[in-house]
């Protein structure tokens, strides 16, 4: 019992880590960090576990999840330019930042804390 508890906080670490990361990206790149930071929590991470195509993905190898999850973020995205065009541009234009997404939203889908 103890090693699923274990488990469980190392997974916490590691999102707490990816987190702690986005966040210092986005205190460099926008004037409210905070509501970017609850953008990809709130709009983005939840938009991106219901892709379809992303939730099958997630079936087969880990390969074919993380393409489905780039193409399915990448949408997600495309979709925010309208309602938010500072945030697109960075995604679009910092390949830095849009590791940092990628990898937030792959933690907070993977552990379920949107």
């Amino acid at each position: 019992m103890a090693g699923g508890g274990r488990g469980a906080k190392t997974e916490l670490e590691r999102l707490s880590t990816i987190l702690e990361r986005f966040n210092d990206e986005c205190a460099r790149l926008f004037d409210d960090p905070e509501r970017i930071v609850r953008r990809i929590r709130e709009d983005v991470a939840p938009k991106v576990a219901a892709d379809p195509a992303y939730q099958n993905a997630r079936e087969n190898t880990p390969q074919t999840a993380r393409l489905e999850h780039e193409r399915a973020l990448s949408q997600v995205m495309i979709g925010m330019l309208k309602d938010d065009v500072d945030l697109y541009k960075q995604f679009a234009n910092n390949p830095s930042f849009k590791r940092a997404v990628s990898e937030a939203v792959l933690g907070l889908i993977g552990a379920g804390g949107w």
